[in-house]
C-alpha cells in the first residue's frame, strides 16, 4: 500500500485557538505555562486528526509558536547580540523579541526582519547572519515534541528545514565597509549541528526525518547548486532516512541532482509542476522512495480523485511500495476544517442557509488528508473498495463543471472592447506632480499613514452585532461614523497632512471588498496564518466578478466633509486581492485580475466624481505572486502592472494616485513598479533595517516615495531620532521634494497609546526636517 503522509498541518487551530492563548500570553493575561498547555493541546488535537485520517506518518516539529523558521534560527542558536541570549537555552521570551521586537520579560529591541515564504503570504523572521557565526544547539522543542508524540502512541516523522534553504533564506547583517561574505562559509559550522540533531533523533527512534529544500525549486546560483552534494554526503552517517522535500514548483535544472542526492526519498510537487514526473520516474535511483505531491496544499478546491487516480495507477504498478502520496506542499497554507462550513456570497444579501452547492467544491485541510487517504486506499486495493467514496467525489465535480461560472457574462464584454488608452494617464508624472502640487498645497515631508487604524474591541463587536441581527444597520452606521469622526480628530490633532478615514467597518482588506463583489463566497473559519498571531480568511473566488454597487464611497466622502485637510480614499488592488484570495483554478489567473482591475476602477471614478483628490491603490501583494522562476517574470509583471493601470488611470492628472507595498523584497522589479506608473509609492523599510533604500541608489524611481518609518509589526515606539536618522538616510537615495514620511502598513493590529506616540514622533520628524531645509535654503 503507497504511504499516506502530511508534510505539516495548520498550527493556528480552527478556531484561531493559538492566535488568542499567544495575544494572552503577550498581553499579560497568562502565563508562560498556561500558553505552553495550550499549545500541547492544539498541537496534539492536530495529531490526532492526522492519525484518525489513516495517515502512515504524521509530521511533528511543524508545530510553531510564531514562525518554523525562527524555530530553526533559536535551535541553532542563531541569536543576534542585541537580544542577550546567554550560553543556556533559549527561553521563550527571546524568542518572542527576535519576533516582535518585545515579550513579557526581557529588554524590547528591534525585531528582526519579516518578509514572505516564497510566493506566499505566510511571513517568516529572516534569519542574520554573519562572517564567523557560531551555532550551538539552543533548544530541544523538536526532541520534546518527538518524545510526545511517541508516548502517544504516533509514528513520527520531524520535519526540518534544510541547511541550504535555511541559509538562503538568511541575510547577512554586515557593515558597508566589510568585504563581501559568502553564505555559504557557514556551513562548516552549521552542519555539525544538523548531524547532531539527526543522531538524537535516531536514538529517540525516529526512521523517517523530512528535510525541506524548497530551493531547488529556484533558479540558484551555480555554487548553491554544487553545495547540495557536499552537503548531504556529510550528512549521510548513521541517521534516520531522510525524506528530501521539495514544493512550490518544477525542479527544473537541479532535478536530476535533486535525484542523485544521498538521501532515501524524494517529495516533488506535482500540482505546481506535473511536467516533471516522467523524467522523475527515469532518473530516481530504484532504492529511493518517490513522495508525490498531487493534493493542493495551497487552494482550497476538491481535488479530481478520478483524475488523479487514472494518473496515479500506472506509476503505482511501476514503483510499487516505493510510492508515497501527500499534498504538493504543508496544509498550513489552507484552513482547518470545512465540515461546519456555511459560505456567504459576495455582492448579494447574506444567504440562510449559505451556498451548500458551493461547499462541496472545496476541500480544507481536514477533507484533503481524506484525499490523501482515499488515493492511497483506491490504489492498494483498488476502486471497488472505496466505490462510494468516489462516486460522491465524482458528482461533486460534475456539479462544479456544470455550474453557470463559465457562461458569457457582462464583465467578459467590457474587457474584450477595452484598449491601450485605458491604461494611460494624460501626462507623465513631473507635469502631474506640478498640477497635484497646486490642488493639495502640501508641505515638504508630508505626513500620512497607510490606511487602517487600531480596531477595537468596541469596532469589532458592533460588526459582530450587525451580523448576528442585536443592531440594525442604521445603529451600525452611526456607531461607524462616530469612530471616523474620532480617528479623523485624532489625525488632525497629531498634525498629520494627509488623513485617512481609519477603516472602522472593514474586517479585512481584501476580504471587505470582496463581500460586495460578486463572484467571491466567504466562510465563517477558513482563517490561514498570515504570521504570529496574524490571522487573515482568504476569500473564494469561483466565478466572474463584478460590482453592483460603490463600495467605499459614502464612508470616504462622510470623512472627507469632517476636515480640511485632504483625505485618502483607501482601496485595495487587484493583484492583491487575486493573491490574498482562494481563486479559481478553471481560468488563468490574469483573467480573473482584470475582471477585479475593473471593479477597482470604477470604484476610483466613483471616488474622483465624490471630490477625493488622493486614492491609493494598495497593491501589497504584488511581489508575492512573482514566479519564482525569472524566467516567467516578464509574463507575470505585464499582467499585473497592466491590472494596477487598468485599475488606477481613469482618473484627472489632478487626482493623486497611490499605491503601498509591504514586507516583500522589491528590489529586483523596482522597473516594473515603475511602470505602475503611481503618483506616490509607500514601502516598509524601518523593520528591515532600511535595505530597500539601497535599491533607490541603483535604480532612478521617478515618482514620490514614502520610505516607512514606523515598524507596526512590532509594539515598540520608534524615536524622533530614529525616524529622523532614517529620512536623513532616504535623502542619500531619493530627491528630498519626493519623500512622503509614513509607517511601514496599516495600523490595525496595533493598540492606540502606542499608536498616538508614535505618529506624534512621526511628526515632529518630518517638521524638523522642513526647518532644517528651510535654514539650509535661507543661507544660500
Amino acid at each position: 500500500m503507497p504511504t499516506a503522509h502530511n508534510l505539516g498541518f495548520p498550527r493556528i487551530g480552527a478556531q484561531r485557538e493559538l492566535k488568542w492563548a499567544l495575544e494572552s500570553y503577550w498581553q499579560g493575561r497568562s502565563d508562560r505555562a498556561s500558553l505552553l498547555e495550550s499549545a500541547r493541546q492544539l498541537r496534539v488535537h492536530h495529531w490526532r486528526l492526522q492519525q484518525a485520517a489513516g495517515l502512515d506518518q504524521i509530521p511533528v516539529g511543524d508545530f510553531s509558536l510564531y514562525d518554523q523558521v525562527l524555530d530553526h534560527s533559536v535551535m541553532f542558536g542563531a541569536i543576534p547580540a542585541r537580544f542577550d541570549a546567554g550560553p543556556d537555552e533559549v527561553d521563550l521570551d527571546t524568542y518572542f523579541r527576535m519576533a516582535r521586537g518585545r515579550a513579557p520579560s526581557g529588554t524590547p529591541a528591534h525585531a528582526c526582519e519579516m518578509t514572505k515564504w516564497f510566493d506566499s503570504n505566510y511571513h517568516y523572521i529572516v534569519p542574520e547572519l554573519q562572517r564567523g557565526q557560531s551555532f550551538r544547539l539552543a533548544s530541544h522543542k523538536l526532541f520534546d515534541e518527538v518524545a510526545e508524540a511517541k508516548a502517544l502512541g504516533l509514528t513520527p516523522r520531524p520535519v526540518l528545514i534544510g541547511p541550504l534553504t535555511w541559509l538562503w533564506l538568511g541575510k547577512v547583517k554586515e557593515g558597508p565597509a566589510d568585504p563581501p561574505f559568502d553564505r555559504l562559509e557557514l556551513l562548516t559550522g552549521l552542519l555539525p549541528i544538523y548531524s547532531e540533531i539527526l543522531r538524537r533523533l535516531r536514538e529517540q527512534g525516529v526512521e523517517w526525518v523530512q528535510i525541506d529544500e524548497p530551493i531547488l525549486v529556484l533558479d540558484l546560483p551555480y555554487p548553491w547548486q554544487r553545495a547540495f552534494e557536499s552537503v548531504y554526503s556529510r550528512l549521510s552517517g548513521q541517521r534516520p532516512k531522510l525524506l528530501l522535500t521539495t514544493y512550490f514548483g518544477a525542479l527544473g535544472e537541479n532535478l536530476r541532482r535533486a535525484c542523485q542526492l544521498p538521501v532515501d526519498g524524494l517529495h516533488v510537487d506535482l500540482v505546481r509542476a506535473p511536467e516533471q514526473l516522467p523524467q522523475l520516474v527515469d532518473w530516481l535511483p530504484q532504492h529511493k522512495v518517490l513522495s508525490v505531491g498531487v493534493i493542493d496544499g495551497r487552494n482550497i478546491w476538491r481535488a479530481d480523485i478520478t483524475a488523479l487516480l487514472t494518473h496515479l495507477e500506472p506509476l503505482h504498478q511501476r514503483l510499487g511500495q516505493r510510492l508515497w502520496i501527500g499534498p504538493s506542499c504543508s496544509l498550513l497554507h489552507v484552513p482547518v476544517d470545512l465540515s461546519a462550513e456555511l459560505l456567504q456570497l459576495g455582492g448579494e444579501a447574506p444567504q440562510p442557509d449559505g451556498a451548500p452547492d458551493l461547499v462541496q467544491w472545496l476541500a480544507f485541510a481536514t477533507q484533503k488528508l481524506a484525499e490523501i487517504q482515499l488515493l492511497s486506499t483506491a490504489l492498494s486495493a483498488g476502486r471497488d473498495t472505496v466505490a462510494a467514496e468516489l462516486a460522491a467525489s465524482e458528482q461533486a465535480m460534475q456539479l462544479r463543471r456544470s455550474a453557470p461560472q463559465d457562461r458569457p457574462s457582462a464583465v467578459r464584454q467590457r474587457l474584450a472592447n477595452l484598449d491601450a488608452s485605458h491604461g494611460q494617464r494624460n501626462l507623465p508624472y513631473p507635469q502631474r506632480a506640478q498640477l497635484q502640487q497646486q490642488r493639495l498645497r502640501l508641505p515638504p515631508y508630508p505626513t500620512t499613514t497607510i490606511g487602517s487604524f487600531p480596531q477595537t474591541e468596541a469596532i469589532r463587536g458592533a460588526r459582530h452585532d450587525l451580523k448576528t441581527g442585536r443592531i440594525d444597520h442604521a445603529r451600525y452606521q452611526e456607531f461607524m461614523r462616530q469612530a471616523i469622526a474620532e480617528v479623523v480628530s485624532k489625525q488632525e490633532a497629531y498634525g498629520l497632512d494627509v488623513l485617512v478615514h481609519g477603516e472602522p467597518e472593514r474586517n479585512d482588506m481584501v476580504e471587505y471588498f470582496g463581500e460586495q463583489l460578486t463572484g467571491f463566497a466567504f466562510s465563517r473559519n477558513g482563517w490561514v496564518q498570515s504570521y504570529g498571531s496574524r490571522c487573515v480568511k482568504p476569500p473564494i473566488i469561483y466565478a466572474d466578478i463584478a460590482r453592483p454597487r460603490p463600495m467605499t464611497v459614502d464612508w470616504i466622502r462622510y470623512a472627507q466633509a469632517l476636515t480640511d485637510k485632504p483625505l485618502k480614499g483607501m482601496l485595495t488592488g487587484p493583484v492583491t486581492l487575486l493573491n490574498w484570495s482562494f481563486v479559481r483554478d478553471d481560468q488563468p489567473r490574469e483573467e480573473t485580475c482584470q475582471q477585479l482591475a475593473l471593479a477597482i476602477r470604477d470604484e476610483v471614478q466613483d471616488l474622483e466624481r465624490a471630490g477625493i483628490a488622493i486614492i491609493q491603490i494598495d497593491e501589497a501583494a504584488l511581489r508575492e505572486g512573482l514566479p519564482l522562476r525569472r524566467a516567467q517574470w516578464e509574463h507575470y509583471l505585464n499582467w499585473a502592472v497592466a491590472a494596477f493601470r487598468l485599475a488606477a488611470n481613469g482618473v484627472a492628472d489632478t487626482t493623486q494616485i497611490h499605491t503601498h507595498m509591504c514586507y516583500s523584497d522589491f528590489n529586483d522589479i523596482l522597473p516594473a513598479i515603475a511602470a505602475m506608473d503611481a503618483d506616490v509609492i509607500t514601502i516598509e523599510t524601518a523593520r528591515s533595517d532600511r535595505a530597500l533604500l539601497t535599491a533607490f541608489r541603483r535604480f532612478h524611481y521617478p515618482n514620490g516615495v514614502g520610505p516607512g518609518v514606523y515598524d507596526i509589526h512590532s509594539p515598540n515606539v520608534p524615536s524622533v531620532a530614529a525616524i529622523s536618522h532614517l529620512l536623513q538616510q532616504a535623502t542619500e537615495q531619493i530627491p528630498s521634494e519626493r519623500i512622503w514620511v509614513n509607517p511601514d502598513c496599516g495600523l490595525k493590529t496595533r493598540g492606540w497609546p502606542e499608536v498616538e506616540a508614535a505618529l506624534r514622533n512621526m511628526v515632529t520628524a518630518a517638521q524638523q526636517l522642513r526647518q532644517q531645509g528651510a535654514h539650509r535654503s535661507a543661507n544660500v
